[in-house]
């Protein structure tokens, strides 16, 4: 079943079950996946709905991070709400080993030895860490291995 049909029935099953808040972000994402469909003129398989899931994850912990620092801990707690709903959609997220061994494997196969190297090694890795590791400590990881 592709994502976007199982964020669907996970819409009906919110609506049936009148569960709001997951409803409200459910349609989020919802209407994300329909603003590049119509910006872009296209129909997003399931490898961009990862993308864009990712991106709504990155864009929540931004504002929590925001709002915890102004002090609006009602406002960072609804998108804390927003975030598990959002990782209901996504692959289980990688343990620290599984990504160590994903950029050790990398950084083997470009044969990376220097920083100039890392653009590189991003973009082998990317693809296997979409949705599943944040991208900022992996590439922390990456940048650790190759001054090392």
């Amino acid at each position: 079943m592709s994502m976007k049909l199982q964020i669907n029935d996970a819409m009906k099953d919110a609506m049936r079950a009148k569960d709001k808040s997951r409803l409200s972000a459910i349609r989020l994402i919802q209407a994300e996946i329909k603003r590049i469909e119509v910006d872009e003129r296209i129909d997003i398989d399931d490898a961009r709905v990862l993308t864009i899931l990712d991106k709504m994850v990155k864009q929540r912990r931004d504002s929590i991070n925001q709002y915890q620092s102004a002090g609006r801990q009602e406002l960072a707690d609804v998108e804390i709400a927003e975030i598990t709903v959002i990782q209901d959609f996504l692959p289980a997220a990688l343990t620290d080993e599984e990504i160590a061994n994903i950029v050790k494997s990398a950084i083997e196969q470009v044969g990376a030895s220097s920083m100039a190297d890392m653009g590189k090694v991003m973009g082998i890795i990317k693809p296997q860490i979409q949705g599943r590791a944040d991208a900022g400590a992996v590439s922390g990881l990456i940048k650790a291995a190759l001054t090392a």
